[in-house]
């Protein structure tokens, strides 16, 4: 539960909303991708850039989101689209 202003899209408004996201570890479902470049990493074969961050294991993410409503301090109905995970999986 956050306050909408908390989210950071820029709306005003002291109503609080259910934010659900994903977590969790994905081990189980690394693939051969996944182990090659997680070897090749710490043998030092490959190196992400300066500003890269590269992760040799899957990552659990949304793959279906769900709006969120609420009403701003205008006393006007928002909508904000994908904001909410609906459901998780684990992608890489």
């Amino acid at each position: 539960m956050v306050k909408v202003r908390d989210l950071g899209l820029g709306f005003n408004s002291d109503e609080i909303v259910l934010f659900k996201y994903c977590s969790g570890s994905c081990h189980r479902a690394r693939s051969n991708y996944d182990l090659t470049l997680g070897s090749l990493l710490r043998q030092q074969l490959i190196a992400p850039g300066p500003q890269e961050r590269v992760l040799s294991h899957p990552c659990c993410r949304p793959t279906r989101y769900e709006a969120v409503s609420f009403m701003d301090v205008e006393n006007t109905w928002q909508t904000v689209e994908k904001l909410s995970a609906a459901e998780c999986r684990c992608i890489g």
